[in-house]
C-alpha cells in the first residue's frame, strides 16, 4: 500500500506517483452490492441499489491542513496522467475511481483520504461491470479474471450502547442558547452546532450488517462508506458528469407526522416555517455564489420543495448547471465546502464560532465524503447521519443543527436526537428520545 502524504511537499512533489493498469468490463451481475462488501474495511457508495463498491486497498492518498482538498486533487491528477486505462463501459463510476472521505475543519486532526481499491463492482441503468486495478511495476501479462467474493448471508444488525460524547445535551442546549445571543448581537447570521455519541462495536461483521440496515431503510440517500467513516446522507454537495453540474442544498426540518394527516401538517408548517425558510435561503445562497464562478450557466429550483426521509421533512433546493472552466469534481468540491448548510453564514465567523462552541474535533462529518474518477468526474455528498468507526472498534455518531436567530435550545436539542435515528438505529440502539410531537 502507497501512501502519499501531500501535508509532507518534498515527499509528494519528489516521488513519482504509481503508474496503474486499469480494465474494466461488463458482467452480468445480478446480486446486490452490499452483501460482497469487506465487513472490516468497506467501500461502498450507492443509492437506490445502485453505485460502486470497492474490494481490497491498491494505494490511498492522505492529505491534512487548509490545502487539503486541492492537495488530493493534484495528486490524483498526477496518478492519473501515469496510468494505463482502459474502460469498455463508460458509464459514471467505471473506470479507474478513488472512493473519498474529508476531514471538515482546515485544523482537524483527522486525515483526509482518498482510497483506490484493487477490485471494483458497478452498477448502473440496469447494466453491471467489473474494474480491475493494478500496479504496473508489479503485473505481468494479461490481468487474471476477477472472482467476486460470494454474496455473505444477511445478519442481525450489531448492538452497540450509544452515551453522550464530548456535547451532553445540557452543553448543547448551552451552546445552541449562546450561538443565539451572538446572532442577536450581530455576530453572525447561522451557525451549525452538531453534537456526538460515543459507542463500542465488538462484531466482525457489523459494518455489512448496518450498512445493510441503511440501505434497506434509507434507500433515497447516498449510502457510504469510506476509511470507516459510514452513513446515509440526504444531501447531494456536488455531482459532475460531463460537463453538468448539479447539487442538492438542505436546510430546514421537522418530524414526519405520527398518520398521514399529521405528516402532511408537519410538511406545511415547515414550507411556513419564517425560521426554517431563512435557514434555508441563506444556505442556498452559499452554495449559488460557490459554484456559479465555475459555471457559464446555474439554475435553481424556483421555490424551496420538502423532501420526505423515513424519519423526518427537509426544506430541499436543486441546483443545475453547465461547468464553463474544465473543474473536477473535487475542485468543486474545494471552492463549496463547507457549506452554509453545515458551517453557518458568514463562513469563517461560523467556523470560528463552531471551534469555540462545540469544543470537539468534527473530523469528518459533514466534511465531502464520495468519488472521483480518471475525467475528475465524480459524485460528493456531505457526510451527514453518519458515524467514524475507528480500528479499536470505537464508534462515534455525529448530528447537528442550523441555528439562527428565533432557535429554541430545547427544540435543536430534539431536532438533533431526529437525526441520530438512522445512524444509531443501523447499530442496533433505539432513537435517543421520541421525535419532537
Amino acid at each position: 500500500m502507497t501512501r502519499t502524504d501531500a501535508a509532507a511537499p518534498a515527499d509528494a512533489h519528489t516521488s513519482a506517483p504509481a503508474r496503474l493498469r486499469v480494465r474494466t468490463v461488463a458482467v452480468d451481475e445480478t446480486a446486490p452490492l452490499v452483501p460482497r462488501l469487506d465487513p472490516r474495511h468497506p467501500l461502498l457508495w450507492m443509492r437506490r441499489g445502485e453505485g460502486i463498491i470497492g474490494l481490497g486497498e491498491l494505494l490511498r492518498i492522505e492529505t491534512r491542513g487548509p490545502d487539503r482538498i486541492a492537495d488530493a486533487a493534484r495528486e490524483w491528477r498526477r496518478l492519473v496522467e501515469q496510468a494505463d486505462l482502459d474502460d469498455r463501459v463508460g458509464l459514471p463510476g467505471s473506470g479507474l475511481v478513488a472512493f473519498g472521505a474529508i476531514a471538515f475543519a482546515d485544523r482537524s486532526a483527522a486525515t483526509s483520504v482518498l482510497v483506490v481499491p484493487e477490485i471494483v463492482l458497478g452498477r448502473r441503468d440496469g447494466r453491471a461491470w467489473v474494474t480491475r486495478i493494478e500496479r504496473l511495476d508489479s503485473a505481468s501479462g494479461e490481468p487474471a479474471p476477477v472472482e467476486l467474493p460470494e454474496p455473505a448471508p444477511k445478519r442481525d444488525v450489531p448492538r452497540v450502547r450509544f452515551t453522550p460524547g464530548a456535547m451532553p445535551p445540557e452543553a448543547y442546549t448551552a451552546a445552541v442558547g449562546a450561538a443565539v445571543a451572538r446572532i442577536d448581537g450581530g455576530d453572525f447570521e447561522k451557525v451549525v452546532l452538531a453534537r456526538e455519541l460515543v459507542g463500542e462495536l465488538h462484531e466482525d461483521a457489523g459494518l455489512r450488517a448496518a450498512l445493510a440496515k441503511l440501505a434497506d431503510d434509507y434507500p433515497d440517500t447516498w449510502v457510504f462508506a469510506v476509511d470507516g467513516l459510514i452513513g446515509a446522507s440526504p444531501e447531494t454537495l456536488v455531482r459532475v458528469d460531463h460537463g453538468t453540474v448539479s447539487a442538492r442544498v438542505l436546510a430546514g426540518t421537522a418530524s414526519r407526522g405520527r398518520d398521514a394527516a399529521s405528516d402532511r401538517e408537519q410538511a406545511a408548517r415547515l414550507a411556513a416555517s419564517h425560521k426554517d425558510l431563512a435557514e434555508h435561503a441563506l444556505a442556498v445562497e452559499s452554495a449559488v455564489a460557490t459554484l456559479a464562478p465555475h459555471t457559464a450557466r446555474l439554475d435553481a429550483s424556483p421555490e424551496p420543495f420538502t423532501l420526505q426521509l423515513p424519519n423526518l421533512w427537509h426544506l430541499a433546493t436543486d441546483l443545475k448547471g453547465t461547468l464553463g472552466d474544465g473543474s473536477s469534481s473535487l475542485d468543486l468540491v474545494q471552492a463549496v465546502h463547507p457549506t452554509a448548510a453545515v458551517a453557518g453564514t458568514p463562513r469563517e465567523v461560523a467556523l470560528a464560532a463552531i471551534a469555540e462552541l462545540e469544543g470537539f474535533d468534527r473530523g469528518r462529518y459533514a466534511g465531502p465524503v464520495g468519488w472521483i474518477d480518471a475525467d475528475g468526474d465524480g459524485e460528493w455528498a456531505i457526510a451527514l447521519r453518519c458515524a467514524q468507526v475507528s480500528p479499536d472498534g470505537t464508534v462515534r455518531a455525529y448530528a447537528g443543527c442550523g441555528i439562527v436567530h428565533d432557535s429554541v435550545p430545547a427544540d435543536e436539542l430534539a431536532e438533533t436526537d431526529m437525526k441520530f435515528r438512522p445512524i444509531v438505529e443501523a447499530f442496533g440502539a433505539p432513537p435517543p428520545s421520541p421525535p419532537i410531537p
